[in-house]
């Protein structure tokens, strides 16, 4: 009997947060899309911790939103508690993180793609990827069939060859128990393919009914809901809200622990893999950290119908008798309950320079990759890299010309330039100080940043569009209102000047100078403007941001133009390095491997110095004024 064979125009492997988004992208592009999965129920799995966003993840979520993404929707509809974090900061570093129902957050996931035009979901894994000249051609299955395809996306997170450890157990499993994928790394290896051995873990999750919470500090969510999407109706998530909770580990925990480090998988060479560093495990925390006396645990519902707690900062891999002791020791879980045992997971992945900022594998035209199987961590850098992995396949088989962000538009083009331009040697998580131009790069203003983009791309509709360029023209229209109305040094001003702690004016000002002042902002201001017009809470806060950092916007803007100079100076992804006279034998080296599109990702190249680039400038320079055929160009 014949295999079954089929056709699409895109194969997607992986159905986690990378897998979803590449595949809903191209699906709704209107190519024929096919998602395998080695199991339908672990569709969009959360199998850490239970929340979206956070410390610039928030940023990543928002801005994949605003591309026209599904994670910032999926999470608005499935939240059990949303918080804005550091606000008592500068508005660079707020970001949004929400606990997630994890099992709706799944359900609604797959619901979506199940209800997509153009999209098939599929059970099988994936043991082989087909390509012949260096092209991909499709895929091949366990069980034999073949998929021909156009492109291929490979997000198969941390399933590859995966083995789940804690103590002396070591189980040949995915996250949470499921089926390994254990056939595709060979087939990677043999069309010369670079693989890594990564690790992350997780902590044990515990039953409700175990914890006494009269013992932990209460953590509620914010009193005013902001949506993840700028599609949802703000009004829509403002609702009752469960509470997480915060305990501290000691010096009796720490001991339990300092006592079995041999019984550590981590530290006794079970594992192999590298870890992140910074999601360390409890056993990691107390060996490097010696003199600390307290490590924070929070307390988080895994959802609203079920018993399971997930305890936020005690990932290990000690075995499940040290488990209990030690989690015994934490105020209010001394009778707790163990459901699921913390584990470490071991897992196959790429190194991630074998890619183009694209995410186009350099070796196999068609091959794209995205999510933790390019060597990073976190369901929304994962989710990220899926659809703009997703997005350029389907400008591949589009013929229509690639999207790629750089590092003054958005924290994604920050994240794929450090993972396709750096050596890394652990997980890549997402920090808002990787971000040079961070002010620029706030996730309040990703739909102002992205959404020509997205809308480009053909994945934001007109109307969402439309929105945005309203939202533009009203923000600059009350900039410019504000800046040119005047209020004089009356009783009524200099009183509320005097309520506010804020300096009584000797002549008049206008409103905008008024709105810099550090102890004053737009909101408060809004009694002594009789003319305000009504506008949404958001563009109140666009124009209240603009005025009060305007000088700093206007320098980072400075900035941004000298960073797009050298982004502007193209190079020849096929130009071979050593014909450059004056480069250091490291310089060629690191070059020749990592092909850049630009002298601006050359400059960040690890190995390739400010020299090695104003010999590389001085080069191209004579090449021009020569009319000698330049590597000033991508083919």
């Amino acid at each position: 009997m014949p295999n079954l064979e089929e056709t699409y125009d895109i194969v997607v492997v992986g159905a986690g947060h990378a897998g979803c988004e590449a595949a809903l992208a191209c699906a709704r592009l209107g190519l024929e899309t096919i998602l395998f999965t080695i199991s339908i129920d672990s569709v969009a799995l959360m199998p850490c911790n239970p929340n979206i966003g956070g410390s610039s993840k928030g940023h990543l979520v928002r801005e994949l939103d605003a591309l026209g993404g599904e994670m910032g929707k999926n999470i608005d509809k499935t939240f059990i508690q949303s918080k804005m974090l550091n606000e008592s900061k500068g508005p660079a570093v707020h970001s949004l993180r929400a606990q997630a129902d994890k099992q709706d957050y799944s359900r609604q996931m797959r619901k979506t793609l199940e209800n997509t035009e153009h999209l098939t979901l599929r059970q099988a894994e994936v043991s082989e990827i087909l390509a012949e000249n260096g092209k991909i051609k499709g895929v091949k299955t366990f069980s034999g069939a073949v998929y021909h395809s156009k492109a291929v996306v490979l997000a198969t997170g941390t399933y590859l060859n995966a083995r789940c450890i804690y103590g002396d157990v070591s189980n040949p499993t995915g996250p949470n128990g499921l089926q390994a994928a254990i056939h595709l790394t060979d087939s990677l290896k043999s069309c010369g393919i670079e693989m890594f051995r990564f690790k992350t873990g997780t902590p044990a999750r515990v039953d409700k009914r175990s914890i006494d919470f009269t013992k932990m500090e209460e953590q509620f969510g914010d009193s005013r809901i902001v949506p993840f999407s700028f599609s949802t109706d703000s009004e829509s998530v403002q609702k009752e809200q469960v509470s997480c909770w915060l305990t501290y580990t000691n010096e009796k925990t720490h001991g339990i622990i300092r006592e079995n480090l041999d019984r550590s998988p981590l530290f006794s060479g079970a594992i192999e893999g590298t870890g992140p560093r910074y999601c360390p495990s409890i056993e990691d925390k107390v060996v490097k950290f010696p003199d600390k006396e307290r490590h924070q645990v929070f307390i988080e519902p895994e959802g609203l119908y079920t018993n399971e707690m997930y305890l936020g900062g005690m990932s290990s891999s000690l075995p499940e008798d040290v488990q209990y002791a030690m989690y015994r020791t934490v105020p209010g879980l001394e009778h707790v309950k163990i459901v699921r045992n913390a584990y470490a997971i071991e897992y196959d992945c790429i190194n991630s320079r074998q890619l183009n900022a694209t995410l186009e594998f350099k070796k196999i035209e068609g091959l794209f990759s995205g999510g933790q199987f390019n060597g990073s961590s976190g369901y929304e850098e994962a989710a990220a890299q899926g659809f703009m992995a997703g997005v350029n396949a389907a400008m591949k088989v589009l013929e229509r010309e690639y999207v790629v962000l750089d590092r003054s538009q958005a924290y994604i083009g920050v994240l794929i330039d450090d993972l396709v331009t750096k050596e890394n040697h652990e997980p890549y998580r997402m920090m808002t100080s990787r971000a040079e131009y961070r002010l620029l790069l706030r996730q309040d203003n990703a739909d102002l940043r992205l959404r020509s983009i997205g809308h480009e791309i053909g994945l934001v509709s007109d109307e969402e569009f439309e929105k945005t360029l309203q939202k533009e023209k009203d923000i600059e229209t009350e900039i410019q209102r504000l800046e040119h109305t005047n209020i004089g040094a009356n009783r009524i001003v200099q009183e509320f000047l005097e309520k506010h702690g804020s300096t009584p004016l000797k002549t008049g000002a206008t409103l905008a100078e008024l709105v810099r002042r550090p102890e004053l902002d737009y909101f408060l201001l809004e009694e002594l403007d009789e003319k305000r017009p009504d506008l949404p809470r958001d563009t109140k806060e666009q124009v209240n941001i603009n005025i009060k950092y305007e000088g700093y916007i206007r320098r980072q803007k400075q900035q941004v133009a000298q960073f797009k100079k050298l982004e502007r100076k193209k190079l020849d992804v096929n130009f071979d390095y050593t014909l450059v006279k004056g480069l250091r034998k490291e310089a060629i080296q690191k070059l020749n491997i990592y092909k850049p599109m630009s002298i601006g990702q050359a400059s960040r190249i690890s190995g390739v110095s400010p020299a090695d680039i104003s010999v590389l400038l001085v080069y191209l320079e004579q090449l021009r004024y020569s009319g000698t055929s330049s590597p000033d160009r991508v083919n």
